[in-house]
């Protein structure tokens, strides 16, 4: 008995996939594959099955998907000429913002024009990227439910300072700079001595690589509570973006060095997306800059900003410094 029933099922089963063969061929059911390919439809049974939040480009006739958190078609496409070495004059620091938590009030003009005679293209690695709160992360957007280690901080790599430096680096990289990515977390398990911790890899990396020209500290800024944080703000092509801010500490011998390259590379960031650069702060601190003239430490937007506004303005910050990878003209007299 238990034979027979198992040969009706499998008969039954058989000819049921023949009418769904003979109804597909015959375009039955297209008008449903249509329905459930809608942008609306699609991301919302994607969310059901992954809980991951997908956006869909308005203009797109085409299922294509970008997951919330992944990287989308970069603002800046590579260019097929090499670009022009960018001038900078004295006029061009009057345009700049500074924010003095020090006692020094440099000559901006004669900082701007001084010389920049780098090139970041030879193929030792020319750039450090690093982070010495490499845990600070984010707001989290709809779709993001990674796990915090404290208040806007996390060890998920794919959403802390680790995922912008990251990014930063692969667009550097595919514009034929050699980068490090220091990818320790160095303020962690302890906050307390990461500022010690990155000196001590800063050392490690310059020792075995001296041709490191550019060591970017990566961070990013937050002010106020867990309910109220603030969120710097940009558009950059149409896209939402956090704004940037340069640091520059003025407590070493190398400080007119390090802020004669912030005033430079402000200066190009604003001209690439305007609005996308806070004040240069100048502050009466150190931040592991006296070890190599060409340090920043750059602020990637604030903890109330979103991880992809981060990410987006990251590529902002790719694109001022591949301008300026061969260095600067002098102005002429």
């Amino acid at each position: 008995m238990d034979h027979q029933q198992r040969s009706l099922r499998v008969g039954a089963w058989a000819i049921f996939c023949a009418m769904l063969l003979r109804l597909s061929a015959a375009g039955f059911f297209d008008p449903l594959v249509e329905f459930f390919s809608q942008p609306k439809i699609a991301s919302f049974l994607i969310y059901l099955e992954t809980g991951r939040v997908v956006r869909f480009s308005a203009s797109d006739e085409a299922f294509s998907p970008v997951f919330a958190g992944e990287s989308p078609e970069p603002l800046f496409p590579a260019a097929e000429t090499e670009p022009t070495v960018p001038t900078f004059t004295a006029e061009d620091a009057e345009a700049i913002e500074v924010r003095y938590n020090c006692t020094h009030r440099p000559e901006l003009p004669a900082l701007i024009t001084h010389p920049l005679s780098w090139d970041l293209t030879v193929s030792e690695p020319t750039v450090l990227i690093l982070h010495t709160h490499a845990t600070e992360s984010y707001t989290k957007a709809a779709g993001e439910n990674y796990k915090e280690s404290a208040a806007f901080r996390t060890l998920d790599e794919s959403y802390n300072m680790i995922s912008v430096g990251d990014h930063l680096a692969q667009l550097l990289e595919a514009g034929g700079i050699t980068v490090i990515h220091d990818r320790t977390l160095h303020d962690y398990p302890s906050y307390s001595g990461s500022y010690s911790a990155a000196r001590k890899a800063i050392d490690a990396w310059l020792a075995e690589y001296p041709s490191i020209s550019l060591v970017l500290d990566v961070h990013r800024d937050a002010s106020g509570d867990n309910d109220n944080q603030m969120r710097t703000s940009a558009t950059v092509e149409g896209r939402a973006s956090a704004q940037l801010m340069l640091v520059v500490g003025t407590n070493h011998a190398n400080w007119e060095e390090n802020m004669a390259l912030a005033l430079k590379l402000q200066v190009q960031l604003e001209r690439n997306a305007p609005g996308i650069c806070r004040y240069i702060n100048l502050r009466a601190q150190r931040f592991n800059q006296d070890k190599n003239p060409g340090a920043l430490l750059v602020e990637v937007g604030a903890a109330g900003n979103s991880h992809d506004e981060a990410l987006t303005a990251a590529e902002v910050l790719a694109k001022g410094i591949l301008d300026l990878k061969k260095g600067a003209q002098t102005p002429a007299a």
